[in-house]
């Protein structure tokens, strides 16, 4: 037995995010821990990392009780951890981050960069990963970064390592470099606490698995002896069927109609129109555009050619700011990055985007701020202690329902949803397409990416394919699997 935690209690302020938490990981196996978002995964590994410090409960590491009081004590006894969101040193190589304050040096102290690289190097290509030593990691793509914090965790050599949703960013072949670098650990035994919210992941990888519910462990034992509808009920407690079912509403009129644009290095002739009340599923493999042409439409990244009309007036869209004007809206993939202001409360953050509605004459009115958040909140379900909590120390799932109340605020009428259910488990992902389905209703017209195709082919009235860059075919509702593959892997002229 690597590590047992035996009823661990966690508060921030007056919300409780963990209250019996219990969790046992031999050597050589692969454990999962699972549970909706803000069910304590994360804060119980943080405890484990020594990022906080639990209000009670028992840490056991090989036999005896510790109390980690910070990372680099966790991480001297052999304990790593590969977040969900990359704390990796952006302005610093690949090499830099795999060897971050362990890196190789000579006398007087000063560090061996060559050797560094040629170490680095060798990692990268054991594991076969696409990466280079050299490489800046601010240049990298979410999947790069993933990359590089799991080289960082298999360097130090660790006994532990624990998977925070590793493969939430990755492609299907990433995936499976993931799964084999997993299973070898295993091989080797390693322990590895492994986080995801994908379903179809557990059998790939896990031997054991534990359930939180609410803060609370509410089952544990080998995975094979339940079933993924047993997994779920424990999770949300209660049964749940499909992803999502909505009935298509009749659109109205044209929203959005985009022409011959040209943006980037990569978007060439897209053209693509949504109406009113309308989701319009956006489909690709991983490189395919989807993300770039969001923020080519949100004035993020340089247009060079084409024609963008929102409610039939064209638009000029140079920068966010003219996007924002014109009634556009993104809720980007990495929210944390590009869509909270992390270390701000959160009725902050749902007002930023229309100061002028909470300030007038100027003047900021924290009570219309205080109302402004109470009517979103309810309208949301957002789960806050109040609105002056940090957005940081929401959940996944929360975060997430702030960011697109701060555009609902705004009053955008187009908003672009880009992996919308990125890193939010089961229960959340049925929240969040409610509320896309609430506001077709309300008359917005939304368009939707994300790498599931299962959510893409329930959610979306139709689907717009993109392959290398271009449009490869539009598909209606009510289309398979097998088609849409077909036009995001070869194009719309595959027999």
């Amino acid at each position: 037995m690597l590590l047992a935690l035996r009823r661990i209690e966690k508060r921030f302020g007056g919300v409780v995010a963990l209250r019996d938490g219990n969790l046992a990981v031999e050597a050589g196996k692969v454990h999962l821990l699972l549970g909706e978002n803000g069910a304590g995964k994360s804060t119980l590994m943080k405890i484990v990392a020594g990022m906080i410090q639990p209000d009670g409960g028992e840490v056991i590491w090989q036999g005896r009780p510790v109390r980690f009081r910070r990372p680099s004590e966790a991480a001297a006894a052999g304990i790593a951890m590969v977040h969900q969101e990359s704390l990796l040193a952006p302005h610093l190589t690949v090499a830099e981050n795999i060897f971050l304050g362990r890196a190789p040096a000579a006398a007087m102290g000063f560090v061996r960069r060559r050797r560094m690289l040629e170490m680095a190097e060798s990692l990268i290509e054991e594991h076969r990963f696409p990466l280079q030593a050299s490489w800046r990691v601010e240049r990298l793509s979410p999947a790069g970064k993933q990359l590089v914090e799991i080289c960082r965790a298999i360097q130090r050599g660790s006994s532990l390592l624990v998977f925070d949703e590793p493969t939430s960013s990755l492609s299907e072949a990433e995936t499976r470099e993931v799964f084999r670098i997993v299973r070898a650990l295993r091989d080797r035994g390693v322990g590895t606490v492994y986080i995801t919210h994908r379903m179809e992941e557990l059998r790939a990888v896990g031997d054991q698995v534990t359930i939180l519910r609410d803060g609370a462990t509410v089952h544990s034992g080998d995975l094979a002896a339940i079933s993924n509808d047993e997994i779920i009920r424990h999770m949300v407690g209660r049964e749940v069927t499909a992803i999502y079912s909505r009935t298509p509403y009749p659109p109205g009129e044209e929203l959005l109609r985009v022409e011959g644009l040209n943006a980037g290095v990569l978007l060439r002739d897209i053209g693509f129109h949504v109406r009113a009340g309308e989701i319009v599923g956006l489909a690709g493999l991983v490189g395919a555009g989807r993300t770039e042409l969001c923020r080519a439409l949100f004035g993020l990244d340089p247009i060079h050619s084409g024609e963008i009309r929102i409610r039939g007036r064209q638009a000029r869209i140079r920068s966010p700011r003219d996007a924002v004007k014109a009634g556009l809206a993104l809720i980007p993939e990495d929210r944390q990055k590009h869509g909270l202001a992390t270390l701000l409360p959160v009725a902050q953050n749902l007002t930023m985007a229309n100061l002028p509605a909470v300030s007038p004459n100027g003047i900021l009115q924290r009570s219309a701020e205080r109302r402004a958040f109470a009517q979103y909140a309810e309208r949301l379900r957002i789960r806050a202690e109040s609105p002056r909590q940090i957005a940081a120390r929401l959940s996944g799932g929360t975060q997430q329902k702030v960011v697109i109340a701060k555009w609902l605020f705004r009053g955008a009428r187009v908003l672009l949803f880009d992996e919308p259910t990125r890193g939010i488990d089961v229960g959340a992902k049925r929240e969040v397409f409610e509320l896309m389905d609430g506001l077709a209703a309300d008359g917005a017209g939304i368009l939707m990416v994300s790498s599931e195709i299962p959510e893409l082919l329930q959610v979306a009235d139709r689907l717009v394919v993109m392959r290398q860059g271009r449009i490869s075919g539009e598909l209606p509702r009510g289309a398979n699997q097998e088609d849409l593959l077909r036009h995001a892997m070869v194009g719309e002229s595959a027999p």
